[in-house]
């Protein structure tokens, strides 16, 4: 499949980039109307989102960049080159929360309640973003024979994306259920890190092009991190306001 979306004076505008951008777009707009419904500034929601998304993008990135030195140290001048891919969504959360976490501190606000509210539409972004994959023809699995395969380079191979896409859809349904019987802050935001992070963890043992740390592939790794910080989270937040809704 080709790549390339289109070209604007010659510049080759991707179907990768286009895909992030609409998961991004609609993920924005869930976040605002949950902002909303919460009766929360919807200005400094956005602001916290334009924030956000260029520093998880750098994120991404580098932590890609990273774990994959072996091929970037040799060619440090792709570094920067994203259209092709290589962007780790491990980087992009961490680097997203981290900068939503400051600001919310900057400006006074309840984190936990800012991070449920940014986090909900997420899953629904990593779900076309994923897509974005497929066409580039990389985060797929070892080969097999099951009916819903995909062929690349003339071998049947597990269609790892397409498992992620869909568990994220998944993920996504369970927390727009739940955000309305949300007992505590922190509640949406310790449910997603840890049911994506199981998902994760099961899918990315099929695919071929893991980046690893050694012997380690480092997105399992990372979500046995983020199932752990999940799950602790959630119990120690429920317990500490003791089914009350946070302020």
């Amino acid at each position: 499949m080709n790549r390339v979306a289109f070209t604007v004076f010659g510049v080759d505008i991707m179907w990768y980039g286009i895909l992030i951008g609409i998961g991004m777009a609609i993920a924005i707009y869930i976040a605002l109307k949950e902002a909303r419904r919460k009766g929360l500034d919807e200005d400094k929601i956005l602001n916290a989102v334009i924030i956000a998304i260029p520093v998880g993008v750098v994120c991404a990135r580098l932590y890609y960049v990273v774990f994959s030195w072996d091929y970037y140290g040799s060619n440090p001048s792709e570094i920067l080159d994203i259209r092709g891919g290589g962007l780790a969504i491990h980087g992009g959360l961490i680097g997203g929360i981290v900068s939503a976490y400051i600001y919310s501190r900057a400006k006074n606000l309840n984190f936990l309640k800012l991070a449920d509210t940014l986090l909900l539409g997420v899953p629904i972004a990593q779900a076309i973003g994923r897509w974005g994959n497929f066409i580039n023809g990389e985060a797929h699995g070892g080969p097999t024979n099951l009916p819903w395969a995909i062929t690349v380079d003339g071998t049947k191979v597990h269609p790892t994306f397409l498992y992620e896409s869909l568990w994220n859809i998944i993920v996504f349904i369970i927390l727009f259920l739940r955000r309305k019987k949300s007992k505590f802050d922190g509640e949406i935001t310790f449910l997603y890190i840890s049911l994506y992070s199981i998902g994760r963890f099961f899918i990315e043992g099929l695919r071929t092009d893991s980046l690893m740390l050694g012997p380690l592939r480092m997105a399992q790794v990372i979500s046995l991190v983020f199932i752990l910080v999940g799950v602790v989270g959630y119990f120690i937040m429920k317990k500490k306001n003791g089914g009350r809704n946070g302020v």
